[in-house]
């Protein structure tokens, strides 16, 4: 099995390769991995004691995040390393402020790859968020005797560990990782019933990062003239399905402003071509701009998104109409915003607990979606609206800190 893996990525190296060609996105991570050693090389020492995030993407950073920033405070001698393997996390994180010494792509997981990359400092701490493994790369880390754990880790039925080839993967686990810290007790029931033993129930590590929202400073300038004291839906992260329910409300109600964050820049000229009134943020200028009161403003920089939502009596997230994966929701309940999305959630169990406290909701289409948009925003179902906020903030107060339970288990 050790090496079909080996095979399997070599092919997935390959196949990545050869997409490069045709996909800016896979180019970024095919070019950005032959900068990984040289970065490390230059930041770090052999003797070097490193503390090592990997995430995905950007949604499995801001997971990561509040953990990496405690373990910071326990081990400011530590140095710290962030690796992504999607593009779309390292451009967005790359260019915040940031608490780490390196941030890289993660080197493709061939063995001799990944001893050269770890050999060029000491790690004594690794972490992967939610469910990204990499065999050659784990097995590596517990030659040099580093401490490796997985956070808001999440267990589904259909991961190969549940298969009839899934030995070999859960074997590797075994072997490799000291603790799994869950997000749910479904998730532990799964990885128990397969022996990963070493796991506890901690919840999920986005809770504390968005509570940690409302703390900064969430102005975002020209908003609060542009919404002038009417009703803001923001949509947030939206993919066609979404940019379709912004179309049926500003047809219904064109009192309703409606402020659009799509999930990809590359929509902005589609979204100017479905609302060719839409102002842009970037030509936004208070004294001329605004005088004309569009209805619908579209975010065309990366960044505001989380701060928008400080603003919208109601929010629309994209990802939940089809299968590309419903993106995040409590980055909008923290503020108290009842949220509407997709019935396509099968990855966020957050989603069904949001549901069931009635601090958002779920629908199949959009049409279904976008009048319920326009009934809350409708000024004699002020109470609902309410309700709907009081339950969405109350839904993520009332989660434990998992980061503390985590911390914890780690220093013990």
């Amino acid at each position: 099995m050790n090496l079909l893996y080996n095979i399997f990525i070599s092919l997935l190296i390959f196949g990545m390769k050869v997409f490069s060609l045709f996909n800016d996105k896979t180019k970024k991570g095919v070019e950005g991995r032959k900068q990984s050693l040289d970065k490390v090389k230059s930041a770090f020492s052999k003797t070097d004691k490193v503390i090592w995030m990997h995430a995905a993407s950007l949604g499995e950073y801001e997971q990561g995040l509040p953990v990496l920033e405690r373990l910071k405070d326990q081990f400011p001698d530590h140095k710290i390393l962030v690796t992504f393997f999607s593009p779309s996390g390292y451009e967005n994180v790359i260019k915040k402020k940031h608490i780490a010494d390196v941030i890289c792509y993660l080197p493709f997981d061939r063995k001799n790859t990944v001893k050269e990359f770890i050999s060029q400092f000491d790690v004594k701490l690794f972490f992967t968020v939610k469910y990204d493994y990499w065999y050659n790369l784990l097995a590596v880390l517990r030659e040099k005797n580093a401490k490796i754990y997985v956070i808001s880790a999440l267990f589904y039925e259909s991961q190969s560990f549940f298969t009839s080839y899934g030995k070999w993967f859960v074997k590797q686990l075994k072997q490799n990782v000291d603790w799994f810290f869950h997000q749910t007790q479904f998730s532990l029931a799964l990885a128990k019933s397969v022996g990963l033993v070493k796991s506890s129930v901690t919840g999920d590590t986005r809770f504390d990062r968005v509570k940690q929202l409302r703390n900064r400073d969430n102005q975002v300038e020209y908003i609060t003239d542009f919404i002038a004291d009417q009703k803001a839906v923001v949509f947030g992260s939206s993919w066609q399905a979404e940019e379709k329910i912004a179309e049926m409300i500003s047809r219904k109600n064109n009192t309703i402003k409606i402020i659009i964050a799509p999930h990809d820049l590359k929509r902005v000229e589609h979204l100017k071509n479905i609302f060719p009134d839409a102002l842009l943020y970037s030509e936004i200028k208070k004294s001329e701009s605004l005088i004309f009161k569009p209805q619908i403003l579209v975010i065309d920089s990366i960044g505001l998104l989380s701060k928008l939502y400080s603003y919208a009596d109601i929010a629309v997230v994209g990802g939940g109409f089809h299968d590309a994966g419903l993106h995040n929701i409590l980055e909008a309940a923290t503020f108290g915003v009842p949220v509407i999305f997709g019935n396509h959630y099968k990855k966020n169990p957050e989603a069904d607990d949001l549901i069931n406290k009635n601090g958002g909701r779920s629908f199949a289409d959009e049409a279904t979606a976008a009048e319920f948009v326009l009934f809350l925003a409708n000024k004699d179902h002020e109470e609902e609206l309410a309700e709907m906020a009081e339950k969405a903030k109350n839904f993520v107060d009332e989660k434990p800190g998992s980061t503390e339970m985590i911390l914890h288990k780690i220093l013990s």
